[in-house]
C-alpha cells in the first residue's frame, strides 16, 4: 500500500455518438492523485465529469484509456479488490421500497460477500441514526432517512475509501449535521473520503485538499487553504459615525452601500493592505463607528477559476 488512497492517470472517457447527439468527450486525460486518510474534494460545475470519473472508480462505467488504482489495486489487474476497496454513496435515492434498512443492509453485505458473523448491521444503522427504523419499510422513511441508509449501504464491506456524491443535497440542517459529525468519526478511524457537493461552504469547511474539474480536466487541485489564498479579494465594512461623503479612493478601491447604511470597500490586498484603504477614509473627513474586513472564500475561487476554464482560446 502506497500513500496515495486514488491513483488516476491518462483518464479518459468518451461516449459513442447516438441519433441524438455526437459524441462526447466527458473526461480529458485525467490525472489525479488522493492521499490516503485525508477528506478530499471534487468540486466542478454540472456536466464537468464528476460522476463519470466517480462510476469509474466503482466499476459502473468503463473508461476509454488511462489508469486507475484504488488502495494500491489497479482495476485492470485486480477488479475485485480494487471495487472493495470503495464504498460510494449516490445522489440518487434508489432503494427497494420493500426491504427494511436491516434487510436492505443484509442483502448489500451479502452481494458484497461478507459472512453473517462479519456484518454489523446494528452498528451502522446506530451510526447513521436508524437503530429505532430497522424493520420499518424503506417506503415508510423521509428522504432525509433514506439518505442515511444511502451512506449505511456504501459502508457495509467497510471500505478503505467512502465517495459521498453531494451526500447533503435537499437535506435540512440537523441531518446535515448529523452526516458530518459520521464523516468526521470515519476519517479518524482511518478512511480516506471523497466528497463531492455543491455546497462550496462545505467543502472550505470539511476538506483537507479540492480539485476542481471542468470540462472532463482538472484545472486546478490544492489545499483548501491555499486555493481560497489565491484570490486576493477583500472587502473592508465601515459602519460611519454619522452622515458620509464617499472619499476619493485609490485606484483599484471599489465601493458601495450595504442595507443599514454600512460601506463596503473592495480591494486586492495582494496590491494593497486595508490600512492604505483606511488612511484614504480618514483622509476624506469620514468619521469611523465600526469596521471589520471580509476574507475571500472558496466560492471565489471556484468562480474564478471555471469562468478561466471557459473562456475561448485567443489562439488562432
Amino acid at each position: 500500500m502506497t500513500d496515495a488512497a486514488i491513483e488516476i492517470t491518462g483518464l479518459k472517457k468518451t461516449y459513442a455518438p447516438s441519433a441524438k447527439s455526437p459524441a462526447k468527450v466527458a473526461l480529458d486525460g485525467v490525472d489525479l492523485t488522493v492521499p490516503a486518510g485525508s477528506i478530499f474534494g471534487l468540486l466542478g460545475p454540472n456536466g464537468a465529469g464528476k460522476s463519470t470519473m466517480i462510476n469509474i472508480m466503482a466499476g459502473l462505467v468503463l473508461k476509454s484509456a488511462g489508469n486507475v488504482k484504488i488502495w494500491g489495486f489497479d482495476q485492470d489487474v485486480n477488479p475485485r479488490q480494487s471495487r472493495a476497496a470503495i464504498g460510494v454513496m449516490p445522489q440518487e435515492l434508489v432503494l427497494d421500497p420493500f426491504f427494511t434498512p436491516r434487510g436492505a443492509l443484509d442483502v448489500q453485505a451479502g452481494l458484497w460477500g461478507v459472512p453473517k458473523s462479519q456484518r454489523r448491521t446494528m452498528e451502522l444503522l446506530d451510526l447513521v441514526g436508524l437503530a429505532d427504523k430497522a424493520d420499518a419499510y424503506a417506503r415508510s422513511l423521509s428522504g432525509g432517512m433514506r439518505r442515511r441508509l444511502l451512506l449505511a449501504k456504501a459502508l457495509v464491506h467497510s471500505p478503505r475509501v467512502l465517495v459521498l456524491d453531494e451526500p447533503t443535497a435537499g437535506v435540512d440542517i440537523e441531518l446535515r449535521n448529523m452526516l458530518w459529525r459520521n464523516v468526521r468519526r470515519l476519517n479518524e478511524q482511518g478512511t480516506t473520503i471523497i466528497l463531492t457537493t455543491h455546497y462550496l461552504e462545505e467543502a472550505q469547511e470539511m476538506c483537507d485538499e479540492i480539485a476542481i474539474i471542468d470540462q472532463g480536466r482538472v484545472i486546478t487541485r490544492d489545499t483548501t487553504a491555499n486555493l481560497v489564498g489565491r484570490v486576493g479579494a477583500k472587502t473592508l465594512v465601515v459602519t460611519p459615525d454619522g452622515p458620509a461623503q464617499i472619499p476619493a479612493l485609490p485606484e483599484g478601491v471599489s465601493v458601495s452601500e450595504r442595507p443599514g447604511g454600512t460601506l463596503a470597500f473592495g480591494y486586492d490586498a495582494r496590491v494593497m493592505g486595508a490600512g492604505t484603504v483606511l488612511d484614504a477614509i480618514r483622509a476624506g473627513g469620514m468619521r469611523i463607528a465600526d469596521v471589520r474586513t471580509e476574507e475571500a472564500d472558496l466560492e471565489d475561487v471556484f468562480l474564478q477559476l471555471t469562468s478561466k476554464a471557459r473562456e475561448p482560446s485567443s489562439a488562432a
